[in-house]
Formats: structure tokens, C-alpha cells, sequence
């Protein structure tokens, strides 16, 4: 975690029992003597996207394949933290290109999205990050991202919306300039079982 390298393990916890601090409670206490701790290696593995890099993750997995219909990863879990509150926000994602003469291993489309999904996030930008971080890697005829999600900051408070789910998209290449493309993919994810 960055604020862990920038500022020492000690630092980071220091910080939390201010925080615990000023919210009325006492890190001293026995339920929160270890939660400095415990809230560093937890966000330390919230956010370990910023250690990692869509390259090392792809690795040598991407092949050469003449295949020239949409390849579609649906339902990939994703857990990311909103970058305003750094609240929780989960759902799915749901990641198509149409392969132009390169393929990728199918694990590799949940990698690329953790790689970025790991970080303190908006949802838009998430959605567009992974579908330019495939364009990069392919090179393909077209990509296609929509998520999913729901939003602690909009259920646990604000407008307290528990039902709310946001819907975000990336279309790029052939997804945007081919509407048959486009309803297709749009089809594909649509008659996936409903988010919950």
C-alpha cells in the first residue's frame, strides 16, 4: 500500500487509533488494540492494484488464433473501494473483444479487471480502464466492458438506497461503431442471472 511505504507501518497505524480517536472511541480498548493492524492489511489488500501491472498479469498468455467472433468473460466478481468515502462498491463485470488475429488466456480477462478494480475507484473510470487496458494488450477489433454495481456510499448512507445498482459501459472499436456488435454483446450480458 502506498501510504504504508510512503509513511511506515507505524505511522499508518498511528493514524487509525487518531481516527479512532476522533470518532469518540478508545484504541486501548480490547476489541480495537489490533485494529490499526488489521485495518493496514486490510486495506493493504484492497488496494493492491497500484502494485500491480496489466503486463505482469497477462504475461505470455496472449496467442496468435484465427478466431473472429466475440470471446466474453461474464460475471466477474469485482470489489473495489469509491475513491470519495472509501466505501466498498462490488458487483460484476463483464468483459467481450473481438479477437483481430491475437487471443488472450480466458484468466487473464479477471486479472486485468482486478488490476484496477483494486484500487480507490469511480466506477466510469474503472469501466473505461480495463477496456483501454485490453485494446493495449490485443490489439482487437473491438472491446466491450459493463458493470455492475452496488454502492456502500449510496446504501449505508447519503440517500440510503438499497436496491440502487449502477450500470457503467466501455465500448470501443466494433462495439461502438457496429450496432450488430453492439446488441449482440449487450444480448450475451443481459441474459446473464440478475445481480443480486
Amino acid at each position: 500500500m502506498k501510504a504504508t511505504k510512503r509513511g511506515g507501518r507505524q505511522g499508518f497505524r498511528k493514524e487509525v487509533r487518531t481516527i479512532l480517536t476522533a470518532i469518540g472511541e478508545d484504541p486501548t480498548r480490547q476489541g480495537l488494540q489490533k485494529t490499526p493492524e488489521r485495518v493496514e492489511t486490510a486495506l493493504s489488500w484492497l488496494t493492491r492494484g497500484y502494485g500491480l501491472s496489466v503486463k505482469d498479469e497477462v504475461g505470455d498468455a496472449v496467442f496468435t488464433e484465427k478466431h473472429e467472433a466475440m470471446i466474453l468473460v461474464r460475471d466477474i466478481e469485482i470489489y473495489s473501494l469509491c475513491e470519495h468515502h472509501m466505501l466498498p462498491f462490488f458487483g460484476r463485470a463483464h468483459v467481450a473483444y473481438i479477437p483481430d488475429g491475437r487471443i488472450v488466456g480466458l484468466s487473464k480477462l479477471p486479472r486485468i479487471v482486478e488490476v484496477f478494480a483494486r484500487r480507490l475507484q469511480v466506477q466510469e473510470r474503472l469501466t473505461d480502464q480495463i477496456a483501454d487496458a485490453v485494446m493495449e494488450v490485443l490489439t482487437p477489433q473491438g472491446v466491450g466492458v459493463v458493470i455492475e454495481a452496488a454502492h456502500l456510499c449510496m446504501m449505508m448512507r447519503g440517500v440510503e438506497k438499497q436496491n440502487s445498482r449502477t450500470v457503467t459501459s466501455a465500448l470501443r472499436g466494433r462495439f461502438r461503431s457496429d450496432p450488430k456488435t453492439r446488441s449482440e454483446f449487450l444480448g450475451l450480458v443481459q441474459a446473464g442471472r440478475p445481480f443480486e
